[in-house]
């Protein structure tokens, strides 16, 4: 048997944002305001700059016959998958917010949106920046280190 270890690189923003990304964060809070989250009350928000300079945001949407509900990362992936298919992702902020206010501890995404991330990166063929947004401080992450042994499957004529 062989040992062997992941290890993430990651930097931390206190008391701002990465720097270039400050547009992009806010405008992440600002979509956390847009969440429907009756049921858990954690609004979190996402925006997605890609490659052409597009923003495009997400907020969570929850349903009572759950899990039909939507995070706001996948929201906004899926939106870019469907109408800018040819533009790869730069960047992603995520914000989970109280009133519009980032709780202070940054949130990362679930594993069902770290997933498809993953297909992102494989779709396009770059990675991209992450931001988890916290009142206190800022993550700034490549998406890929945060599933590094993602499901994959072989590639297809399609993918």
């Amino acid at each position: 048997m062989e040992k062997r270890e992941v290890n993430i690189d990651y930097f931390v923003c206190r008391n701002s944002f990465p720097e270039g990304y400050e547009s992009l964060c806010r405008a992440a809070i600002e979509a956390s305001r847009k969440a429907y989250c009756v049921y858990s009350g954690f609004a979190v928000g996402a925006a997605l700059l890609l490659d052409d300079g597009t923003v495009i945001t997400g907020s969570n949407q929850e349903n009572a016959a759950y899990p039909s509900g939507m995070c706001a990362e996948r929201t906004a992936l899926f939106h870019a998958g469907a109408q800018h298919p040819g533009r790869s992702v730069k960047a992603l902020a995520i914000a989970a917010c109280r009133d519009g206010i980032p709780r202070e501890e940054p949130v990362a995404p679930c594993g069902a949106c770290r997933q498809v991330m993953a297909e992102t990166i494989k779709r396009h063929r770059r990675d991209f920046d992450l931001i988890l947004i916290g009142n206190r401080e800022s993550l700034l992450v490549k998406a890929s280190a945060l599933l590094p042994f993602t499901f994959t499957l072989p590639d297809t004529k399609n993918a």
